[in-house]
């Protein structure tokens, strides 16, 4: 009996000891300082929230009988068609070859030769070009240019590094193609948001380190930045994260060391890798990042943390903080007047590090 004690306890003195060594990143609390620049501190919530909140919910119908991968595919039917009710002043030319598939999107005026690579939100389950037309028919507007809206390959169809590639190789195309065909860029920009701000950050350091040429300036919004999930904010903001929060809350819950398995065996990749984890890689050299973050989500501290870190590295990274507002809120413009505030202030970014005379506003 007691051999048998002891073997359990080395079991778990070496589970300890695994997940310690193996799957925890580095301890971030000394990047837990700061705010950036705060806008709308203290204001109560939006009167535009509850129609966000409707079309939220339009997305979530319930589909007894189903299975999982069939819940799924309803769930993407509908998430694409939640603003299918809006106009939009843009042309969409779909993409479909071998090395990026997805849609061009130009709004008026925009010059084909100032190219945004665009990368969807959705958990990686959900999401496409489609469902994100609001916020890239207004990032061609404001950069000038055209975005190239990606769909890349989602889970659980796909391994979760199939996204990865997909991004890689769309940002390489995009070098040198345009809506109108082979072309130099004058100018590159990258942004995502949510899943697509994770890879967004993901894919800057890839690009040094293959030595192509770096976007002009890059944007992420509310990404999550670390698969350890460290962040105090993921507990803390759980109640207050009314996109994220129903569905995560229970998950916050769990021992962390268990989550780090279940993702290591989930995913076959180590949850503090940085290619899933962006805030623990080499975050020097990086071109001007800007980060755009709700200080009520589960995801605030992931934002917090990655851009106190780049900064540290000598990166230019801005981190600008909303109060009480939805995870990516930029989405519901007009309906949430922080999301024209924060459209306002990306146009500023983009102005600052690429300007283009001939920009929209």
């Amino acid at each position: 009996m007691k051999i048998v004690l002891l073997i359990i306890v080395c079991l778990i003195a070496l589970a300890w000891l695994f997940t310690r060594l193996v799957l925890t990143g580095e301890d971030l609390r000394r990047f837990d300082t700061g705010n950036g620049q705060r806008f709308a501190t203290g204001r109560p919530e939006s009167t535009g929230l509850a129609g966000a909140m409707a079309r939220l919910a339009s997305t979530n119908v319930p589909r007894p009988g189903l299975s999982r991968q069939q819940q799924i595919y309803v769930k993407r039917r509908l998430f694409d068609s939640m603003f299918d009710d809006l106009v939009y002043e843009a042309r969409f030319t779909p993409v479909d070859n071998a090395d990026a598939r997805g849609e061009w999107v130009a709004a008026p005026g925009a010059d084909p030769d100032r190219r945004m690579l665009y990368i969807h939100g959705g958990g990686m389950v959900v999401g496409s070009a489609r469902s994100h037309r609001p916020i890239t028919v207004r990032m061609s507007a404001l950069s000038g240019g055209a975005v190239l809206a990606i769909d890349y390959r989602l889970m659980p169809e796909h391994h979760r590094l199939r996204s990865v590639e997909d991004t890689r190789q769309a940002y390489r195309w995009m070098l040198a193609n345009g809506p109108d065909g082979a072309a130099a860029a004058t100018a590159i920009f990258v942004a995502g948001d949510s899943a697509g701000g994770n890879l967004t950050l993901s894919l800057l350091p890839w690009i040094r380190d293959q030595q192509l040429r770096a976007p002009n300036g890059a944007i992420a919004i509310s990404p999550p930045t670390d698969s350890t999930l460290s962040s105090p904010s993921i507990p803390a903001n759980a109640g207050t994260d009314y996109m994220l929060g129903p569905a995560f809350k229970s998950i916050a819950r769990m021992p962390r060391a268990a989550l780090l398995w279940l993702s290591w065996l989930h995913n076959g990749i180590r949850p503090n890798d940085p290619v899933v984890s962006p805030v623990f890689g080499d975050l020097s050299g990086l071109p001007p990042v800007l980060v755009h973050v709700s200080e009520t989500e589960m995801l605030y501290d992931d934002a917090r943390r990655y851009v106190n870190r780049a900064r540290a590295a000598g990166s230019p990274a801005t981190l600008q903080s909303w109060d009480n507002t939805l995870h990516v809120w930029h989405i519901f413009d007009p309906e949430l007047p922080e999301a024209g505030e924060a459209y306002i202030e990306i146009g500023k970014f983009l102005a600052k590090v690429a300007p283009h005379q001939k920009a929209p506003t």
